[in-house]
């Protein structure tokens, strides 16, 4: 049998915090994170990430990443730490997607030759059950690899939803510069129009302040 225990989460690390999640394994399970970056707020889209084992001792450690993913046997039991760390930002609100899979397999299954001398001397009931536990097995192996195939397209979302973020926010960086610029050149227009109908209005104060500089 397969048992799994499968977790996705998006949250919200803000500037100068650091965010830490737990959660307990067996000895023998295997832990598998994947996390991304989807929203930068202003800044650079990266996180710092650490994976400490129950005693405090840092297993993987990575230092502003946009994301990655990490798979651990653990030979330890007890509850892991997963930290997500957004201390060296000062401004800049970080948003994160992960997900969490802990997971073990059990014994794989016997070969067919093996299988008929197990059968030997079998009751029908007897057979019966290791058969099913047989369909058992193979239905956990497929529902391991539909999780995997999940687990695959919650990334391309998020990788989705990354780039939408980031387009919204070119676009309204592009839209605020536009707008200066066009405020820019509307001032600039309308005090050129003003100088050159100084220079030729001679009742106007400008006027009269050219005489004086003589030009």
């Amino acid at each position: 049998m397969v048992e799994s225990y499968d977790k996705e989460m998006t949250v919200h690390i803000d500037a100068g915090k650091k965010e830490c999640y737990f959660h307990p394994v067996k000895a023998g399970e295997t832990i598998d994170i994947e996390y991304q970056v989807i929203d930068g707020g202003h800044g650079d889209l990266d996180i710092s990430f650490s994976l400490a084992d129950p005693i405090g001792l840092i297993i993987v450690s990575d230092f502003k990443k946009p994301e990655n993913i990490h798979r651990h046997d653990v030979q330890k039991e007890g509850d892991y730490r997963f930290c997500f760390d957004n201390t060296f930002s000062t401004f800049n609100r970080k948003t994160v997607f992960f997900e969490l899979i802990v997971e073990k397999e059990g014994e794989q299954n016997l070969g067919d030759d093996q299988w008929n001398d197990v059968f030997e001397g079998l009751t029908p009931e007897e057979f019966y059950e290791m058969k099913v536990q047989d369909i058992m097995d193979y239905i956990g192996r497929i529902r391991m690899q539909m999780t995997k195939a999940r687990q695959i397209q919650d990334m391309l979302r998020s990788h989705e939803a990354r780039d939408r973020n980031l387009a919204e926010s070119n676009f309204i960086k592009v839209n605020t510069w536009s707008l200066f610029q066009i405020c820019a050149m509307i001032a600039v227009g309308l005090l050129q129009v003003f100088l050159v109908r100084s220079i030729f209005d001679t009742n106007t104060r400008m006027s009269k302040l050219w005489q004086r500089m003589h030009l």
